[in-house]
């Protein structure tokens, strides 16, 4: 395992990030802890949760599993932004919120700071100012290393980190956004955000609910029962099949499969590999479901895709940008 600088900090990540929503939904607390294990064994160093996921019970099998480790290996990242109860103030990102969501995942994960403090989303109702003067303070006060934001557009990442720089506030060093094979869209404004301001990028989603982990082919009528996908139409969640079973995905995955084969690597160590060798990107999020899928998605480091392979996945899934990207984008002659 490599391990890279979190943006402009002098904070080093492992490649690989270990996404904990999983933990406590699809897989029970007792199956949690051997793919935590793994993951060590192997120098991951960076795990991501947050304070939504299984309402709460995500951070807490990390706190106990993190408990009795040396804190200081370990960069723990989570999240603020969603309800966690009824109460009309249990959401969003208020002074009130974030101060009081804080101490409930600090309480949850038993420890007494958090490494990387993110935003789960944008938040039109709060001031920005509120918000990012009040992220400032928990790093003042030691509570919080580092922040970040996830799900953000462009403009309200540039924002932000204007406010931010303007004020003498703690800035973001990281965004979290959906970005993989079939969903590049971030490329068109997000990705240059990043470069520019420093940030460091880390993708969620990044085999796209299974749709890049080699289960998917050309001809297949519906999602194997019980999967993510299948799971995702029921609930209408942004990986459904209906979303994706287009021309365009089966031609991504007609050239993912035939690159791993040529390798004689998995589909989704080629996938997650693309991700990694893209610009800016420092640590893909693999949210894994058994150690069997951690076993896979660990084979993604120690080797690269060559230039020539790299330009063969960025043209098949590569898709024309609307206005006024296509303009912006046109080079100088």
């Amino acid at each position: 395992m490599e391990y890279r600088f979190l943006g402009r900090s002098g904070m080093k990540v492992s490649e690989l990030c270990l996404g904990a929503m999983t933990f406590g939904r699809e897989t029970p607390e007792e199956e949690s802890y051997p793919i935590l294990d793994r993951f060590a064994e192997v120098g991951g160093n960076f795990i991501d949760t947050a304070n939504v996921y299984s309402r709460g019970i995500s951070e807490e099998i990390v706190g106990k599993w993190l408990k009795g480790k040396r804190r200081e290996d370990w960069v723990i990242a989570t999240k603020v932004r969603f309800p966690m109860g009824e109460g009309v103030n249990e959401v969003g990102l208020s002074r009130k919120h974030i101060l009081a969501a804080v101490e409930d995942s600090l309480r949850r994960l038993q420890t007494d700071y958090i490494d990387l403090y993110q935003v789960h989303a944008w938040d039109s109702a709060t001031p920005l100012e509120e918000t990012l003067s009040t992220l400032n303070r928990l790093v003042e006060q030691g509570k919080v290393r580092y922040i970040g934001a996830s799900n953000y557009s462009g403009w309200q990442l540039q924002k932000a980190i204007d406010v931010s720089l303007m004020n003498g506030w703690e800035a973001f060093v990281s965004l979290q956004p959906l970005y993989n094979l079939l969903d590049r869209e971030l490329e068109w404004e997000l990705v240059p955000v990043c470069q520019n301001e420093g940030l460091a990028i880390l993708p969620w989603s990044p085999l796209r609910g299974g749709w890049l982990s080699g289960k998917y082919h050309r001809g297949m009528q519906a999602p194997p029962e019980g999967s993510r996908v299948d799971e995702a139409s029921r609930q209408n969640w942004s990986e459904r099949w209906e979303k994706y079973n287009t021309e365009h995905t089966w031609s991504v995955l007609d050239a993912l499969y035939a690159i791993a084969q040529r390798l004689g690597k998995h589909p989704a160590q080629v996938a997650l590999r693309w991700l990694l060798q893209k610009p800016g990107v420092t640590a893909p999020i693999i949210g894994v479901r058994s150690l069997e899928h951690l076993e896979t998605n660990l084979g993604a480091t120690g080797w690269q895709l060559s230039d020539e392979e790299m330009a063969e996945l960025d043209r098949v899934s590569e898709k024309e940008p609307p206005y006024p990207y296509w303009v912006s984008n046109t080079p100088r002659e």
